[in-house]
């Protein structure tokens, strides 16, 4: 296809542990790709966009990320309850995604058991999430574009061929403004959006 997008299938990332032991985080992506290396793992100073999937096991505190803006919505689980700043917030895969400086003060706990988050943090540029519905359409002016799936379902750009992605599985494109996105996804029996799209264009 013209437009061959990176994909990433979050199973197949190895899980790195949360320093206060509270859960794990696989990383997705990170861009530049190779500024990676050039840093500790999850250091802001390696990346301009990050994203990742956290798994929250226990309460704790996010790790604070100066200078940094950040995404984060709820993929499964029963939820989580956020005080952020001194301001609750109630979030399950129902909700809509928080976006919120990384610096504040978070402190997460699970409201029943383990959850999967889903974070995109930035450190300069414009950034979006927001949640994909089955068979809308999404069109954007943000050059790097994306999906992340919650459930397996076919992917396409208008007028190309479709793509078919399991669960949990990210895809992405470098050159990507304006192009129409479609994610066909089978009717889920519970709350939430069938993904979340993504986008960015660096500062």
């Amino acid at each position: 296809m013209k437009f061959a997008p990176q994909i990433v299938h979050a199973q197949a990332i190895a899980p790195q542990p949360w320093r206060n032991g509270g859960g794990q985080t696989r990383e997705l992506l990170t861009w530049p790709a190779a500024s990676a290396s050039a840093a500790a793992p999850g250091a802001a100073s390696a990346w301009q966009l990050r994203i990742s999937l956290a798994e929250v096991s226990s309460s704790g505190q996010f790790s604070a990320y100066p200078g940094v803006q950040r995404w984060f919505t709820v993929v499964d689980g029963a939820g989580v309850r956020l005080m952020l700043d001194g301001i609750k917030h109630h979030l399950d895969a129902g909700s809509g995604p928080l976006n919120f400086a990384g610096e504040a003060v978070v402190y997460c706990e699970p409201v029943a058991g383990p959850t999967r988050d889903l974070n995109l943090m930035y450190a300069s540029g414009t950034a979006l999430m927001l949640p994909c519905r089955s068979d809308a359409c999404w069109t954007s002016p943000l050059t790097q574009r994306g999906l992340f799936t919650r459930c397996a379902g076919r992917w396409h750009i208008a007028g190309g061929p479709a793509l078919e992605l399991p669960a949990h599985t990210l895809l992405w494109l470098i050159d990507a403004a304006g192009l129409d996105f479609f994610f066909q996804a089978p009717r889920r029996n519970h709350r939430g959006p069938a993904g979340w799209w993504l986008g960015y264009t660096p500062g």
